[in-house]
C-alpha cells in the first residue's frame, strides 16, 4: 500500500510553479509585443543597417582621383541576393557620393542631400509605399552618411529591436523574475494557511469528544462547503457514538442485578464440579459487563484532566492488587527511580490502565514468579512478569477488543485494549517485550 499522501500532487506546488510561468509568459508576451509595436512604428529598413553597415566598411573607399568608389565584394553581393530592391547613397561629409541600386524617385532628388543628413526616418507622403532610413557611419575612409532602402525582411527589423533594446529589459528581468518565483510561492501558501490550519486540526478530531470539528476561519470560500460537510458529518457520528454509548452503559448497568441474582443462587447448589463451572462462567459474565462499563466509562470522563503523580498512582495500585498477587501465588515489588512524576491526566483513567496490566499479569502469569512495577527518570511506567510469555504473531492483537490468547480465559479481552486506549489519550504508547521468560509493558507518556 503507498503511503498516504504520496501519489497526490501538491496544490500548493502546483499553483506556485503554474502561476510563476504564467507571470513570467506575460512577461515575455508584453516584451515581444512592444518589439512587434516598434516593428510597426520604426522604419522597416532598421534591420537592414546592422548587415549594410558591416558590409560598407569594406565595400566603399575613397580614391584621391575618383573620389569615392564603391567596390562590389563577396558580402555586398550576398547581401543583394537577399535583398534585391536593395538602394543606398553613401556621402562624405563634403558632399562626395556614390550610388547602389535603383534609387526610388521620389528620394533621387533628396539623395544630393544625403551629407547633410546624419540620421533621419524618411517616409512618403499619401501612395508613396518607399520608406528610406539615413544613417551616420565612421570608416576607415572616413565618417560618412547613408541614406538606404529596399529591405525584404521584416523579421529583421523585429530581432533588431529585440537585440538592441536588451538593456532594458534584460535588467528587469534579473530583478522581476527572481521576484515571480519567490514572492509567488509565498502568497499561494499564506492564500493557503487557513487550509494549513484543517490539516493540523484534522487528526486531533475524536467523535468521542463533544463539539469536535474543524475550523473554517481563514478557508478559502471553495473549500468551505467540503469542510462544512464534513463537520455534519462529525455531528452525525457523535450522536450516534454518543447513542451506542449509552446503549452500552444501560445495558452493562442491567447486567449486573440478573448477574448478581444468578450468583447467589448457584452458591446456593450443592459443591460440586458443575457449580464450579457455573460459578466460573458467572463470573467471566460478570467481568465482561465490568469491562465494558469501564470502557464506557472512560470514554465519558476522559475530558477530565488535572496534576496527577505517576509514582503515586503506580505505588497504590501495586498496595491495592498485593493481596489479590500474593493470594494467587506470585511475589510483587515496586520500586522508583524518582520521587515524583507529575503530568496532566485522567486521575481515574490512569491507575485503571496500570491496575488492569497488573491484572493481567495475574491472571496469565501460570500462578508462579515475580510481578515488578516500576516506575522510570522519565516517568515510563514498566510492569514485568515471569510467565510464559507472549507469542510474536499475537503481540499486536491483544490490544485489539474482545481479544483473548487463550479462548477459555475468563477475561473479556478488553483491559488491554482499554490500556492502549487511556494512554493513547494521553498523548502516549504502550510497548510490550516479551519471550519465554516473561513479558513487559512499557507505558510512555
Amino acid at each position: 500500500m503507498k503511503a498516504q499522501g504520496k501519489s497526490n500532487p501538491s496544490l500548493w506546488w502546483q499553483l506556485s510553479w503554474q502561476l510563476s510561468i504564467v507571470v513570467s509568459a506575460m512577461i515575455a508576451v508584453v516584451i515581444i509585443g512592444l518589439c512587434v509595436y516598434g516593428v510597426m512604428r520604426v522604419s522597416p529598413n532598421i534591420g537592414l543597417w546592422e548587415d549594410l553597415s558591416a558590409t560598407l566598411d569594406e565595400s566603399l573607399s575613397l580614391d584621391p582621383q575618383k573620389g569615392l568608389v564603391i567596390t562590389e565584394g563577396p558580402a555586398l553581393k550576398a547581401l543583394k541576393a537577399e535583398n534585391e530592391e536593395l538602394w543606398f547613397v553613401a556621402s562624405t561629409l563634403d558632399g562626395q557620393s556614390v550610388t547602389y541600386g535603383a534609387v526610388p524617385a521620389v528620394y533621387a532628388e533628396l539623395s544630393r542631400y544625403a551629407h547633410l543628413m546624419m540620421d533621419a526616418d524618411i517616409r512618403g507622403g499619401a501612395g508613396i509605399s518607399e520608406v528610406a532610413l539615413s544613417e551616420s557611419l565612421d570608416t576607415a575612409s572616413g565618417p560618412l552618411r547613408v541614406m538606404f532602402g529596399g529591405t525584404s525582411h521584416i523579421s529583421a527589423s523585429f530581432l533588431t529591436l529585440l537585440l538592441g533594446t536588451y538593456p532594458i529589459y534584460v535588467p528587469l528581468l534579473a530583478v522581476i523574475l527572481p521576484a515571480v518565483f519567490f514572492s509567488v510561492p509565498r502568497i499561494v501558501r499564506q492564500a493557503l494557511a487557513g487550509l494549513s490550519s484543517v490539516v493540523r486540526k484534522a487528526p486531533e478530531i475524536d467523535p468521542r469528544r463533544a463539539g469536535s470539528k474543524l475550523p473554517v476561519e481563514d478557508v478559502p470560500r471553495e473549500v468551505v462547503p467540503l469542510i462544512v460537510s464534513f463537520n455534519s458529518i462529525l455531528e452525525r457520528l457523535e450522536q450516534q457514538f454518543r447513542a451506542r454509548q449509552r446503549f452500552l452503559i444501560d445495558a452493562a448497568h442491567e447486567l449486573r442485578t440478573p448477574i448478581a441474582i444468578m450468583q447467589t443462587r448457584i452458591e446456593g447448589l450443592p459443591e460440586g464440579p458443575e457449580r464450579q463451572r457455573l460459578m466460573e462462567d458467572v463470573a467471566r459474565l460478570g467481568e465482561t459487563a465490568e469491562q465494558l462499563l469501564a470502557v464506557e466509562r472512560n470514554d465519558q470522563v476522559h475530558d477530565r484532566w488535572e496534576t496527577v503523580d505517576l509514582v503515586e498512582i503506580a505505588r497504590t495500585v501495586v498496595a491495592d492488587l498485593a493481596p489479590l498477587a500474593l493470594s494467587a501465588g506470585y511475589d510483587i515489588s515496586f520500586d522508583t527511580q524518582i520521587a515524583r512524576y507529575e503530568m496532566q491526566g485522567n486521575p481515574f483513567a490512569l491507575p485503571r490502565a496500570v491496575s488492569n496490566i497488573v491484572r493481567n499479569a495475574i491472571d496469565h502469569g501460570a500462578n508462579r514468579g515475580m510481578i515488578h512495577v516500576s516506575v522510570l527518570a522519565n516517568g515510563e511506567i514498566a510492569i514485568s512478569d515471569e510467565g510464559q510469555g507472549i507469542a510474536e504473531d499475537q503481540q499486536e492483537r491483544i490490544f485489539e477488543p474482545f481479544y483473548r490468547v487463550t479462548p477459555r480465559s475468563t477475561g473479556a479481552g478488553l483491559g488491554l485494549s482499554l490500556v492502549k486506549q487511556i494512554v493513547a489519550d494521553h498523548n502516549g504508547r504502550v510497548f510490550l517485550e516479551s519471550s519465554a521468560f516473561g513479558s513487559t509493558f512499557r507505558l510512555c507518556f
